[in-house]
C-alpha cells in the first residue's frame, strides 16, 4: 500500500469530520457543569473514570462547594469523603484543594482562560486546560486526547504517535483549527457509540470509507 501523502491525509481528515459531524450533530462535553470551575473540578476527577460517575459525584458535590473559595477552604478528609466512589480520591482531593487556593490567590477565585495560567495550577495539565478553554470559553488551543481519541486516531490513520503530546501535535496538523475542540467531541462520541475498542462496528460505521483499520481484525 503505497503511503499516504500529507495531502491526501488532510482531505481524508476533512471528509472525516464531515461524517462524523452529520452523524453526531448534538456532541458536546458529556461532563454536567454550568460554570468554567465546575467544568475544571469535574475534569479533574473524570482522570482514568467514566463522565457518569463523575457527573453522579458532582450533582451532589457542587451543591456544597459553590465557588473557589469554598474547595479551597474544605476539610481535605471530608472532600476524600466526597468523591470517594472515583478512582484515585486522594490524590484527586488534594489536586483540587491545592487547585482552588491557587485560584483565590492568584485569580480572584476566577478560573483563567490562557492555557500557561490554567496549567500552572495544582493537578491541571495540557488535557484538562484544553477540555476548559474549548467548553468553557470556547477558545481552540488544542485538541483533547482522550483514550477515545488516542484510540480512533490510530485506528483511522491519522497518525502512528502513540503519547498524547505527540497524538495532539498531529491532529493540530490535519485538523482546521476552528474544530479542533469539537473533532475530540465526534471522536469520543463515535467511540462510544460505534468504534469501541474490542468490537468496532464497521459495517455500519458513518465514516468506514475513510478508516484505515488499523489494528482491526
Amino acid at each position: 500500500m503505497p503511503r499516504e501523502t500529507n495531502q491526501a491525509k488532510s482531505e481524508r481528515v476533512l471528509a472525516i469530520i464531515d461524517g462524523l459531524r452529520e452523524a453526531y450533530p448534538d456532541a458536546h462535553c458529556e461532563l454536567n457543569y454550568s460554570t468554567p470551575l465546575q467544568l475544571l473540578i469535574a475534569t479533574i476527577l473524570s482522570a482514568q473514570c467514566t463522565d457518569k460517575q463523575v457527573n453522579i459525584v458532582t450533582a451532589d458535590l457542587f451543591k456544597k462547594y459553590r465557588n473557589a473559595k469554598d474547595f479551597a477552604d474544605a476539610d481535605l478528609d471530608e472532600l476524600m469523603n466526597e468523591i470517594r466512589r472515583i478512582g484515585f480520591f486522594r490524590n484527586k482531593a488534594k489536586n483540587i484543594k491545592a487547585c482552588c487556593q491557587r485560584l483565590v490567590e492568584l485569580h480572584g477565585g476566577e478560573v483563567p482562560d490562557e492555557m500557561d495560567q490554567l496549567t500552572a495550577l495544582g493537578g491541571v495539565g495540557r488535557k484538562t486546560a484544553n477540555v476548559v478553554l474549548g467548553n468553557a470559553f470556547d477558545i481552540n488551543v488544542g485538541v483533547v486526547v482522550d483514550t477515545h481519541v488516542s484510540r480512533l486516531s490510530q485506528r483511522m490513520g491519522i497518525t502512528q504517535e502513540t503519547t498524547p503530546e505527540k497524538i495532539e501535535k498531529v491532529l493540530i496538523k490535519f485538523v482546521p483549527q476552528k474544530h479542533w475542540t469539537m473533532f475530540s467531541h465526534w471522536l469520543i462520541w463515535h467511540g462510544r457509540r460505534r468504534c469501541s475498542a474490542r468490537k468496532p462496528e464497521c459495517d455500519p460505521c458513518e465514516v468506514a470509507r475513510l478508516c484505515l483499520r488499523i489494528g482491526v481484525k
